[in-house]
């Protein structure tokens, strides 16, 4: 659950359009907590290291947040291949859908090269999805 502040709105008193965008990455980010990877957990998952970076995003703005709405951001697993992940993403605020993503991250080594998903944690992702 996130809320909207202020700082999140424009002259009108509601989300600011790009402001969005943060509210997703935090919703990635504690996906991913949920199911037991830690960022840092990443960064040191092997010698390579592993960072997710956006690759391709639609968004569907269905209706504003306004501010001291409280989001709830639910992020799934649509599919995993190789070095690529696709999440479905949905912002809602009391029980109405605002925003609809379809958002591919790609794997990423230290050096910011391309890399393999690790089969434990492309499992891991499959099972946060209910993919098994």
């Amino acid at each position: 659950m996130q809320r909207v502040y202020y700082e999140d709105t424009d002259f009108s008193g509601v989300v600011y359009h790009a402001r969005y965008l943060q509210f997703l990455e935090r919703g990635r980010t504690e996906f991913l907590r949920c199911l037991g990877v830690g960022q840092a957990k990443l960064r040191e998952i092997d010698e390579e290291g592993l960072a997710f970076a956006v690759h391709h995003m639609d968004i569907t703005f269905k209706w504003p947040a306004r501010m001291d709405d409280i989001l709830e951001i639910r992020t799934t697993t649509r599919r995993t291949t190789g070095a690529r992940m696709v999440l479905d993403q949905e912002i809602r605020a009391n029980g109405v859908t605002l925003i609809l993503a379809i958002v591919t991250v790609v794997a990423v080594n230290a050096k910011g090269r391309a890399r393999r998903l690790p089969d434990d944690l492309a499992a891991t992702m499959a099972r946060g999805a209910g993919l098994d």
